[in-house]
């Protein structure tokens, strides 16, 4: 799949490679304490939202096979 495409995951869409369009020159600062806060509070719930996910049953069977 190439670097540019965009995945939807369970509702969420996900930008897969370097998003080019809505990037803020270098020169602009816009990064702070309530950004930084606001980045880790996202990561933190995809993290959370990809552990908690279900693994099919597909890729269950598939994995029981191997042993």
């Amino acid at each position: 799949m190439p670097d540019d495409q965009v995945r939807v995951v369970q509702g969420e869409v996900l930008s897969l490679g370097h998003d080019t369009q809505n990037t803020v020159p270098a020169t602009t600062s816009t990064k702070g304490p309530d950004k930084d806060q606001e980045m880790g509070s996202a990561l933190r719930s995809v993290y959370q939202k990809t552990v908690d996910e279900a693994i099919p049953e597909d890729l269950l069977d598939l994995l029981g096979k191997l042993d």
